[in-house]
């Protein structure tokens, strides 16, 4: 990227990461400003730096969307202030993207872009149902449109294509059947529907013009690409599970015994942008990953009392940190003020989770002090110095933090300041990809790795759930990072399944493991 301000309208493909072009995955990495779409997945989100700017301007909900002329005056204003822009689109932004507008306006204002293709769903959906668009036989060509307005269409032509792609016709479905078959199209025209391609949550729904009306009544059928025509049939034998379930010989079981995790899907409940090695280490296990970040980490309402603390640094004998966050934002506050590493000389550091020590080591520091077991109970107890007349900084949590450490060192003699270094509350919505696989029962195991994640994922589940939460889980396996989450799962939950023995996001891991070894053997 260069210096000066330039718009990126970049398509974001099917919306898992694993599908996000080389050049688009770069460009978010460096990116100033985040203007995306409402089907962008949430774990794209996380591509981005820490500080950049994201502008949600899509429709979610039932809530209206931001105004086509509001997002260009957006995306010409921040372009115009120096900044590194990318506009993120579902798929590929030339393909029912929008696009028009928005470089017209870019173009009026002399603001520099730059379109980067995508995936398009409209080409990728029916491959990874196993339909190929074109055939030698079966399809020499191919239509692609959306069926938003159907009135607009003009089914006449559309009828004598031998093979349909359609966008956006969920909800038209049955006007769509009733088109194609009004101008001539037989009702045993094959046809199929491919919901949430490319994600975990990918269903496919195969028959025919004639029965499958019947076949997905009730079904929310959005988002969705749906295709019709003789080439569906071809699934049968080009679908890759069906493959393998067809191949007779012992690879894949050889390779299932490698994946413990396999056939399980594992929801992740944790920060937002701090899922992703965790995610990864199960996924690799097997297991089919939904992210649903249940806490969002922000600058605490004033830095005032961390900033006194700062320019006192020489007064205190300990600094504790309890996680990274406290890491990167004591830091972070540490360079605004214009200072580095050197103003803790003299002052000695603990920190409680690898994780942390990890993140301090980023740094360039080394901690002086670990409890053992990676909790913060036992902070005190082994705490390598006499507490008495010690001054202990203590960046923390603006709300809900750990209280029982404070109280505990200051029974023991030692003076804390505690001071807010940011803070954690719950996010505004569910990830979609989250809501509908806890509202459909396809999940096995959820994870909590701390307290509040526990507090907030209630918070937003409860209005998907008519009664009791507890209840409606009851056939989901919870996993606890340690005995303080635990402890928050059974008074929110009434229970807890999986305890990690190490307290950390690897000791999870290798809980739960056992957990589904053992219950396999059971």
């Amino acid at each position: 990227m260069t210096n000066t301000g330039k718009v990126y309208l970049v398509g974001a493909g099917l919306g898992d990461v694993a599908y996000l072009t080389v050049k688009a995955d770069n460009l978010l990495a460096v990116a100033e400003v985040l203007v995306y779409d409402a089907l962008v997945d949430e774990q794209l989100l996380k591509c981005v730096p820490p500080d950049c700017l994201k502008l949600d301007v899509g429709k979610r909900g039932g809530k209206p969307s931001t105004p086509q002329t509001e997002i260009n005056q957006l995306l010409i204003k921040h372009c115009q202030d120096g900044k590194q822009v990318v506009r993120l689109k579902s798929g590929d932004p030339f393909i029912f993207g929008r696009c028009t507008s928005e470089i017209e306006a870019l173009k009026a204002n002399n603001c520099e872009f730059e379109v980067i293709p995508g995936i398009s769903s409209a080409l990728a959906a029916p491959l990874l149902a196993g339909i190929p668009l074109t055939d030698p036989v079966l399809s020499r060509c191919f239509a692609v449109f959306t069926a938003h307005e159907p009135e607009a269409l003009d089914w006449e032509a559309l009828s004598r294509l031998e093979t349909l792609v359609i966008l956006m016709g969920g909800k038209n479905l049955p006007e769509i059947v009733h088109q194609l078959r009004r101008h001539g199209r037989s009702l045993l025209t094959p046809i199929a529907i491919i919901r949430w391609a490319g994600t975990p949550q990918q269903q496919i729904w195969t028959g025919q013009l004639g029965n499958i009306l019947e076949k997905t009544a009730l079904v929310s059928l959005s988002p969705a690409v749906i295709v019709i025509g003789e080439v569906v049939g071809l699934s049968n034998y080009l679908q890759p599970e069906k493959i393998a379930s067809q191949n007779q010989n012992s690879r894949h079981q050889a390779m299932s015994t490698h994946l413990p995790l396999a056939g399980k899907t594992i929801l992740v409940t944790r920060s937002v942008g701090q899922s992703k090695q965790f995610s990864d280490r199960l996924t690799a296990c097997g297991a089919k990953v939904i992210e649903m970040p249940a806490l969002e980490i922000s600058p605490p309402s004033s830095w005032q009392a961390l900033d006194t603390a700062i320019n006192n640094l020489s007064e205190f004998h300990w600094l504790i940190l309890t996680s990274t966050n406290g890491v990167d934002y004591f830091f972070d506050r540490l360079n605004c003020q214009g200072k580095d590493t050197r103003a803790l000389a003299g002052v000695k550091i603990a920190v409680v989770g690898e994780k942390t020590a990890q993140s301090l080591q980023q740094q360039g520091l080394q901690p002086d002090f670990i409890p053992p077991n990676f909790v913060a109970d036992s902070l005190v107890a082994t705490f390598p110095e006499a507490l008495p007349g010690k001054k202990i900084l203590f960046p923390r949590v603006e709300s809900g933090g750990r209280e029982i450490l404070v109280k505990e060192l200051t029974a023991k003699g030692a003076e804390v300041i505690e001071v807010a270094a940011y803070q954690s509350c719950c996010p505004s919505y569910i990830a979609p990809a989250a809501e509908f696989a806890l509202k459909n029962g396809q999940v096995d195991i959820i994870t909590f790795a701390s307290s509040k994640t526990v507090q907030f994922f209630c918070q937003l589940v409860s209005p998907i759930f008519s009664g009791n939460i507890a209840d409606a889980l009851a056939g989901v396996c919870l996993a606890s990072i340690g005995p303080q989450t635990s402890k928050t799962c059974h008074a929110f939950l009434g229970r807890v399944d999986i305890e990690a023995e190490e307290y950390t996001l690897d000791g999870l891991s290798q809980a739960i493991i056992k957990w589904v070894e053992n219950s396999s053997v059971s």
